[in-house]
C-alpha cells in the first residue's frame, strides 16, 4: 500500500478528473443540470473518502486504506457511467 499522501492525491486527480469530464460532456449536451447533479455527486465521493481516510480508530489499517481504494475505483466508474448516458 502507498502512503495516505498518495491516496489523497489519486482521490482528487480522479474525481478532478471526472467533475472536469462532466462538465465537458454536459456542456456539450446542453444537459448542465444533470451534469451539475453529477459534479455535486462527485464532491459528496470525495468528502466521504477523505473523512475515511482520516479516521483514527482503525484496526487494520492496511485492509481500510485498501477499502477506500475499492470504493474510489467503483464509485468513479460509477460515476463516469452516469456521465456517459447524459
Amino acid at each position: 500500500m502507498a502512503s495516505i499522501k498518495n491516496l489523497k492525491k489519486d482521490i482528487n486527480y480522479v474525481l478532478g478528473d471526472v467533475i472536469e469530464y462532466a462538465l465537458d460532456v454536459s456542456t456539450l449536451k446542453n444537459a448542465t443540470e444533470k451534469g451539475d447533479a453529477i459534479i455535486d455527486e462527485a464532491i459528496e465521493v470525495f468528502d466521504t473518502l477523505i473523512d475515511k481516510i482520516n479516521e483514527k480508530n482503525v484496526e487494520n489499517k492496511k485492509a481500510h486504506f485498501k477499502s477506500i481504494n475499492a470504493d474510489l475505483e467503483a464509485k468513479a466508474k460509477g460515476l463516469v457511467e452516469k456521465i456517459n448516458s447524459l
